[in-house]
């Protein structure tokens, strides 16, 4: 029974898996058939598609090289339409050259024959003169004849005699003639001298500044100065350490003054004072710190009035350390006169004579700018500053008449080339000049004196005050006494007067005030 009912069940399921496989073969077979109908409908869109889109693009592509097409055929008629108008225009070129060739070949054939004619004539008159030439020659001959006869000589012997007496007039005449060109080129010698050297310094006015060994420092007020000294003075005699300057702090109201005969170092000091009250932290530490910081920035400062220096006078090459010591030249003085302002007067007054001498003013205006470097070293050297610097110019590759002018300007080296005595005489001008270098204090109150004096000694002045240091005189005149055209005229006068009877630095401004006054009282 069992064995029937496992049989039934085989061949139920073998019966079962075969219906079944026919069944899927059918559905599938079907569904197979639809998709390949869908996607041969799509293939068709598709293909349709791409071929209605290859038209399209064909289509555009033959308008495209249609328009290409057009275009290149117009560009080339543009080309060809402009080589036929230079051909045409050459042509006309030509044919005009051509005329103008024609014109000058009759020109050419015209002034030919007039040469012909001119030149014939010509041979007439050389015939002519060659025959007067004869004739004079035979006279020539006949009147020497007669006068050997006369005289008992012959012609050689009266042409030597002639000549011998001719030289020696000749030399007195010359040595006569020299001596008169001589003395008139030492006569304009001279005025061409003092004409150049006037205009040079007229052409080279500098201002007059005086520089001091002392600088003072302003302050807010007087409780900065305990801060500056410090407990027991540390923090004044750590800045005079660091700086080398010398601080005063004495009586006078918020007031400082920094002594020191280098100008460098005052500067350095007055910077970093400056900056330490500013910063309001003092104490040695900082003050060391501050004072390194204002050194190095001072240093970057040199280096930048050198390099302007350099470009405002128009010198180029210069070595940077040559550069450096024009900068430091700027917190240098000399009597007085800072000796920055001193070379750059010397410079322009070097360049304008070599102008005028006909030599090289490029060369004469470096070697006046470097005259004084030997003034400015690192380390103080035994040698005289010409010499110093003559040496320190040939170290940093001067041209050698550079180098010569700088050494012999105090003749301490022999001058070898033509600029060394204009370097030298610029030098002395600029030194020499009226208010360069610092006057005693006699001289300028006795300056200001003078110049009160001189216009209250006018008639009709009341009062007279010299101001601005001697700058400026200023006359208060008698209105009843002195009309305005009177005053204009005191004014000139007065200012002639000055001129004429005192030395005194730049110009005195005269200034001569009438004032009326009408004065009344209501009670």
């Amino acid at each position: 029974m069992d064995i029937q009912v496992i049989t039934a069940s085989i061949v139920a399921i073998v019966a079962g898996t075969g219906i079944g496989v026919f069944v899927g073969k059918s559905i599938f077979g079907k569904a197979a058939t639809l998709k390949k109908e869908q996607a041969e409908k799509e293939a068709e869109i598709i293909l349709e598609a791409a071929k209605k889109e290859s038209e399209n693009i064909k289509k555009e592509k033959i308008l495209e090289a249609k328009e290409k097409y057009q275009q290149y055929k117009n560009e080339q008629e543009k080309e060809f339409n402009a080589r036929v108008k230079k051909v045409e225009e050459r042509e006309l070129g030509l044919k005009q050259k051509e005329q103008s060739l024609n014109q000058k070949t009759e020109n050419y054939n015209r002034k030919e024959q007039e040469v012909d004619t001119i030149k014939e004539n010509l041979n007439r008159q050389l015939a002519l003169v060659n025959d007067k030439k004869a004739q004079l020659e035979a006279a020539h001959e006949e009147s020497v004849r007669v006068l050997e006869k006369v005289a008992g000589m012959s012609a050689a012997d009266a042409r030597e005699k002639l000549v011998e007496s001719l030289k020696d007039e000749a030399k007195t005449a010359a040595s006569s003639h020299i001596k008169t060109i001589m003395d008139e080129a030492r006569l304009s010698a001279n005025k061409e001298a003092k004409k150049i050297i006037i205009q040079t310094i007229q052409r080279t006015a500098q201002e007059h500044a005086i520089e001091n060994s002392v600088s003072t420092f302003q302050l807010e007020s007087d409780d900065i100065k305990g801060q500056i000294i410090g407990r027991e003075g540390r923090n004044i005699r750590a800045l005079e350490a660091a700086t080398g300057v010398e601080l005063i702090v004495d009586d006078t109201p918020d007031t400082i003054l920094i002594s020191c005969f280098d100008s460098v170092r005052r500067e350095i000091a007055r910077l970093s004072l400056q900056r330490l009250v500013t910063d309001g932290r003092i104490h040695p530490a900082r003050i060391e710190e501050v004072v390194e910081k204002t050194r190095k920035q001072l240093e970057d400062q040199v280096i930048e009035i050198g390099e302007r220096t350099a470009i405002e006078l128009g010198i180029h090459g210069l070595h940077p350390e040559l550069i450096r010591m024009v900068g430091r030249m700027r917190y240098r003085s000399s009597y007085g006169q800072n000796l920055l302002q001193h070379s750059k007067e010397v410079a322009n007054m070097c360049a304008i004579m070599a102008a005028e001498l006909g030599m090289n003013p490029k060369l004469a205006k470096r070697a006046g700018l470097l005259h004084d470097i030997g003034k400015v070293p690192d380390i103080e050297q035994e040698l005289s500053h010409a010499l110093l610097g003559a040496k320190l110019a040939e170290q940093y590759g001067e041209h050698p008449s550079v180098v010569n002018a700088i050494g012999a300007h105090h003749d301490e080296m022999e001058m070898k080339f033509v600029i060394s005595p204009i370097i030298q005489i610029c030098d002395s001008i600029s030194g020499a000049r009226p208010g360069a270098r610092r006057d005693t204090f006699q001289q300028y109150t006795q300056r200001i004196k003078d110049l009160e004096n001189m216009a209250l000694g006018m008639e009709g002045v009341e009062k007279a005050f010299a101001i601005q240091a001697g700058r400026e005189l200023r006359v208060i005149v008698e209105a009843e006494k002195v009309d305005d055209k009177t005053a204009e005229m005191m004014s000139f006068q007065l200012s002639q007067k000055i001129m004429n009877e005192m030395q005194y630095p730049g110009q005195i401004r005269v200034t001569v005030i009438r004032e009326t006054r009408a004065v009344s009282i209501a009670r």
